[in-house]
């Protein structure tokens, strides 16, 4: 017991305590930071995905209602930002927006209004939002691709 003692109080004396408390604290500061920064990280990016769902769920609930498109965004925002403050989330205003935004253009059920139309044909069609929209910019792009090459991408894809 005498020999334990001893070297308990080698250990303080010496100040091997002190250094080895440094030394872990040196070494694992970074780690935890990392861990925290994950965490963060991960807390966001669910945070990101729980405004998307909502932000889907509230357009696709006011595509029937009879308001303008203004209204019903304004509605959609203040539906979307009221609920995450419910569930004790803050989250910018200008991310709701663009949120809102995001689920209004990939939303299957609001209509598109078809460029190629002609000008007293216009009307708001439902369209698949698959078209690749490099070859919609090339297609209305003055001057960006001559006619042989717009038409053999229109067969390769068509």
């Amino acid at each position: 017991m005498k020999i334990l003692n001893d070297i308990i109080n080698w250990i303080i004396q010496s100040g091997l305590l002190v250094w080895l408390f440094y030394f872990g604290f040196a070494v694992g500061k970074p780690f935890i930071e990392s861990k925290i920064k994950h965490a963060k990280t991960a807390q966001q990016k669910e945070l990101w995905t729980l405004l998307q769902q909502v932000s889907m769920t509230v357009v696709n609930s006011l595509v029937g209602k009879n308001m303008t498109g203004q209204a019903k965004f304004a509605e959609a925002v203040t539906q979307v930002q009221a609920y995450l403050e419910n569930k004790g989330l803050n989250v910018d205003m200008k991310q709701v927006q663009s949120a809102v935004q995001s689920a209004y253009e990939m939303s299957m059920l609001t209509p598109t209004v078809n460029p190629n139309k002609s000008n007293d044909d216009k009307q708001q069609t439902t369209e698949t939002k698959k078209a690749d929209p490099v070859l919609e910019a090339i297609k209305t792009a003055p001057n960006r691709a001559n006619k042989l090459t717009l038409d053999k991408t229109v067969e390769a894809k068509g």
